[in-house]
């Protein structure tokens, strides 16, 4: 409720929300083998806000990263992951190691990026590095399952399948307003 409060938006309980939450709950607290949450659905349906509420309470717990001392989890758009990599490769590294780890908008970053002429794969390398290290990580995305496929290529998708917990958002959007764009 906070986090949704926070954005300046009314909080509103549905069945929906409540089976997400117990989804997400079950995950967190079962011997689950995998160690990411994927959570997909349409735009505006609360899979952004679910993991920052999340962030909040896990960092009320200051739970320090044994990589670099860090509290808590961050929370990265795959936009800037694809970015960090190419122009603050350090901290793209650094990122990538993170014991805990949230990747915002899986699907919106270029796939591949360029360094004088150099193809990089900044989210899909990084994807590599989380599932070999076998690292708590969190995605949210538009995508369905297929497309990831698509977009990603075999090798993610069966990781992916491997690794994460599926939370399909079913629910519409909570963005509303009087505009029709």
């Amino acid at each position: 409720m906070a986090e949704v409060e926070r954005r300046q938006m009314k909080f509103a309980e549905s069945d929906s929300l409540d089976k997400q939450l117990s989804l997400m709950a079950e995950w967190l607290t079962t011997n689950d083998h995998r160690f990411c949450l994927l959570l997909c659905g349409k735009c505006g349906n609360g899979k952004s806000t679910l993991v920052k509420a999340l962030q909040n309470l896990l960092n009320l717990l200051a739970l320090r990263d044994e990589y670099d001392n860090a509290i808590g989890f961050a929370i990265v758009d795959a936009r800037e992951i694809a970015w960090m990599c190419r122009d603050r490769h350090q901290e793209w590294r650094t990122l990538s190691k993170r014991n805990m780890l949230a990747i915002d908008d899986l699907g919106t970053e270029p796939v591949e990026v360029l360094e004088y002429g150099n193809h990089l794969s900044p989210v899909i390398d990084l994807l590599y590095k989380r599932y070999d290290e076998q690292l708590f990580t969190i995605i949210t995305t538009n995508l369905t399952p297929k497309e990831i496929r698509e977009r990603y290529g075999e090798r993610i998708a069966d990781r992916l399948n491997e690794m994460a917990f599926r939370i399909v958002f079913e629910n519409d959007t909570y963005r509303t307003n009087s505009l029709s764009v």
